[in-house]
């Protein structure tokens, strides 16, 4: 079911099916070479409910959801809520509330600059023995996953699962994540 379409606008979507809910993901230019399909659950209550109902069913036990700000929230809290776990949020900065952090450094493919990612005691206390279950909107290169699991072995925490709901690019051919769905790249044709 998942096609490239043009509307009448001249704007392209990819449109997919995922958990059910069938959406249009505009295609979004990231470089010279290559384009993603935009996903962003923010606001899609439908989506974030049904998504997090079907990765729980395909997802290990586990104590606590961890996810990096800020995509991933509204899928981490609903995974949270419906499984009656608690949740943890990786944040970009240090909070005025957060006591002894620590950090990690990562670089997004949809973000411009390396970022921060940044946890503290209170998440210490959530994390540390407890089994973590790593969750993502959308994984492509790895980089912010693997800074989400230097953060949560820093903190103690063990590791059963990696989740996200679309694999992105050669994401999808990874072994050691569970995903909804694959999400292509889109290269372009070079003059």
């Amino acid at each position: 079911m998942a096609e490239l379409i043009t509307r009448e606008d001249g704007r392209q979507y990819y449109r997919m099916e995922i958990a059910g809910c069938t959406r249009d993901l505009p295609i979004c230019p990231i470089s010279d070479t290559v384009d993603i399909a935009g996903f962003v659950m923010f606001g899609d209550v439908e989506i974030t409910e049904r998504a997090a109902e079907e990765l729980l069913k395909r997802c290990p036990e586990h104590d606590v959801v961890v996810t990096a700000e800020s995509k991933g929230i509204p899928l981490c809290y609903e995974m949270a809520r419906q499984g009656g776990r608690r949740y943890v949020v990786a944040r970009k900065g240090v909070k005025a509330y957060m006591r002894n952090p620590i950090h990690v450094e990562v670089k997004s493919i949809t973000t411009d600059h390396v970022q921060k990612l940044f946890l503290s005691d209170e998440d210490r206390q959530a994390i540390e023995g407890k089994r973590v279950l790593i969750v993502d909107d959308v994984i492509s290169t790895g980089e912010s996953l693997e800074a989400m699991e230097a953060l949560v072995e820093k903190f103690g925490g063990n590791i059963v699962g990696r989740a996200t709901v679309l694999a992105e690019g050669d994401a999808a051919n990874r072994d050691d994540i569970i995903f909804l769905e694959p999400l292509p790249l889109f290269f372009k044709e070079q003059a």
